[in-house]
């Protein structure tokens, strides 16, 4: 079946900064085929029928964002501790609430309001962090969303996976050897699904943990997603405890600083550690409103950026953010990046829309199927109506993305050719039996004494 989606702008995003005024996007089999004028697409096609298109007038048509770091399951912790240090803020709130109430279920329940949420706003790829990744996996398949899910190892026991009698590396051991069972068997025979080896941090792991996540890892030839850098603390800890040396050096030498690499907030960084990313072609995965409100730091964008470093858009999970909006944290990236480098010309608008969209592609090694519009690649795309008083007038459509746009503009969405939002309303989910879901964890975890 032929598609075609006409409009008045298209933003492919490879080529960089360009923009393809009245364009349409031929669709086929789930790909896109072709980018061509609509004058020539009405001519060239002329036998699809009306039904089989779609019509942008006063509609950008651009890739769907890739959040390239979430916990999803953690939209039913929204707001449950705000305005905390992040130590504090995971040992005495977030990590004891989880260890009440994390389960299947609740995993289940979390990862489709999160998969809604995303979709609504545009994102069509999520990379996910987070317990119980079986039930992650499902949410997306179910839902026709791309994820990356992690196979999370962590070195302390949880309602998923370990031993309080184990030691740190047996516990990481264990979780990684459950999660690699869980992508063999279920993630195998999804097609929007990829496993990642994602150990949670160098101080939650230890060295002996993260050589066995490599190993593994290098075995199965998948990457890896891990916390690293966050805050000035977890840094001159980890420096305490081994020599000096801080985690980013430690990385390197158990040879785990490579392309893909995943390195999450990475707001504590030296040049030279800067140098070496470069180097060794590690990702970042920018997290700007999650480390602004645990202040973490700023990660140095516009630094890394300019040392040829591929930066992706997270947005974190929503107990720290407390949204998946990727349109605020692409514009809060752009902002922040200006002001962390004391240089308006840092981190242009054109720059935030491909951190969002093919900045995560390439750091999830998915960089030829998505994150551009671009023949070959698979249809991952999401419309924005620019036919509203906020963006009128429009002197610059990708400035407009970067500082103006919000999530409520996303009117459709497409992932792998398959339309999961139409005129704002979800396809493949009920929007209404979701918000009910969350509604009642919520009431139990109060119940429970959690939250205000």
């Amino acid at each position: 079946m032929t598609q075609l989606l006409f409009a008045k702008w298209v933003i492919p995003v490879n080529p960089d900064g360009v923009v393809l005024e009245d364009h349409c996007v031929v669709v086929e089999g789930g790909n896109i085929v072709e980018v061509l004028p609509a004058a020539t697409a009405r001519e060239k096609h002329a036998s699809v029928p009306e039904g089989d298109r779609w019509e942008g007038k006063e509609s950008v048509l651009l890739p769907g964002f890739v959040n390239c770091h979430t916990h999803s399951a953690m939209t039913l912790l929204r707001g449950l501790a705000d305005d905390l240090p992040l130590m504090p803020w995971l040992q005495e709130h977030v990590w004891p609430a989880e260890g009440k109430f994390v389960s299947p279920e609740y995993v289940a329940d979390g990862t489709r309001v999160a998969i809604a949420e995303m979709l609504k706003g545009g994102t069509t790829t999520f990379n996910d962090m987070y317990f119980f990744p079986q039930e992650i996996a499902k949410a997306a398949d179910e839902a026709g969303m791309r994820a990356v899910v992690g196979l999370i190892c962590i070195g302390f026991p949880s309602a998923y996976c370990g031993s309080p009698d184990n030691d740190m590396t047996a516990n990481i051991k264990a979780y990684i050897d459950k999660g690699v069972g869980i992508a063999e068997e279920l993630m195998s025979k999804m097609p929007l699904v990829t496993p990642i080896i994602a150990p949670h941090a160098p101080y939650t792991c230890g060295k002996d943990g993260l050589a066995y996540a490599k190993e593994v890892g290098q075995k199965l030839g998948i990457g890896m997603h891990i916390h690293l850098h966050e805050t000035c603390g977890e840094v001159k800890d980890w420096q305490a405890a081994n020599g000096d040396e801080t985690p980013v050096e430690s990385l390197d030498k158990l040879g785990l600083l490579d392309q893909k690499l995943v390195a999450v907030h990475m707001t504590q960084l030296t040049e030279s550690e800067m140098d070496r990313l470069a180097e060794l072609k590690v990702s970042v995965a920018h997290c700007p409103e999650s480390n602004m409100k645990l202040a973490s730091g700023a990660c140095k964008v516009a630094m890394l950026l300019s040392k040829g470093v591929n930066v992706a858009i997270g947005t974190d999970g929503c107990a720290s953010n407390n949204d998946l909006d990727m349109y605020s944290e692409m514009r809060t990236a752009a902002l922040l990046g200006k002001h962390e480098a004391k240089d308006t010309s840092a981190v242009p608008a054109k720059q935030a829309v491909r951190m969002a969209t093919m900045g995560g592609a390439i750091a999830l090694g998915l960089d030829m199927v998505c994150g551009s519009l671009e023949a070959g690649k698979a249809a991952d795309i999401q419309a924005i109506d620019f036919g509203s008083l906020e963006s009128a007038p429009c002197f610059d459509v990708l400035s407009h993305l970067a500082y103006c746009t919000g999530r409520s503009q996303v009117t459709d969405v497409w992932v792998a050719g398959k339309q999961v939002v139409k005129d704002k309303k979800l396809t493949t989910l009920d929007e209404a039996e979701l918000k009910a879901k969350a509604h009642e964890w919520g009431a139990k975890i109060k119940a429970a004494g959690y939250g205000k």
